[in-house]
């Protein structure tokens, strides 16, 4: 079992994914927030009856899974809900992390937080030991973003505004990747972060 933990953070199209896997390739445990947010509401689970019980039965579709279209429609735009929707489901995500994260095998294990500094940062996740910041420069962020996802600019930059500052996140990393270059600069980070994290795992009482 692992004892020694980071998280890995970034903003949207900032290259988290790819890091994550050169991680992964490393042998290294990964508990990604976004795929444990599908997994906390499926049918049966208590999220999932929490939400139900706030937002109703209309955003369920006919087999009983989360109609995610219709959520995003109910919260979208509306602080008051999306608020609601997050007391429910953060804590469920927060713990399944640590669970993971916990029972991994690896030396140490990372756990991928897109909205680490959205979600209460360090107060929310005190049992991180580091915060690796993938960082890019505004510019190639946005320019990343319109062309992973065929949007115009305005959307992009409604999308990065609607996340937690650059200088926000920055203010929580211990460690910082600058994706700023190709996959083979990425990689000859992740590898020499591994190494790093391994030694300091090690050190770990």
């Amino acid at each position: 079992m692992s004892d020694y933990f980071i998280g890995l953070t970034g903003g949207i199209a900032s290259g988290k994914s790819a890091l994550e896997k050169a991680f992964a390739a490393h042998g290294i445990v990964v508990a990604d927030a976004d795929l444990l947010a599908r997994e906390v509401v499926q049918p049966g689970t208590p999220a999932l009856a929490a939400v139900v019980e706030r937002f109703g039965r209309g955003v369920l579709l006919a087999d009983g899974q989360l109609d995610r279209a219709a959520l995003r429609q109910r919260v979208f735009g509306d602080d008051v809900e999306r608020r609601a929707l997050e007391a429910i489901l953060h804590p469920a995500i927060r713990a399944r992390l640590q669970e993971i994260c916990q029972n991994a095998t690896s030396p140490y294990a990372i756990a991928v937080i897109p909205l680490l500094a959205e979600g209460g940062g360090r107060e929310a996740y005190p049992w991180l030991h580091r915060i690796l910041m993938v960082d890019t420069p505004t510019a190639v962020q946005k320019a990343r973003l319109m062309q992973r996802d065929g949007i115009d600019a305005a959307l992009a930059e409604r999308m990065m505004a609607a996340q937690a500052s650059r200088a926000d996140r920055l203010a929580l990393a211990d460690d910082i990747v600058v994706n700023d270059g190709d996959i083979a600069h990425l990689q000859r980070a992740a590898d020499a972060l591994h190494r790093r994290y391994l030694a300091l795992a090690a050190a770990t009482p």
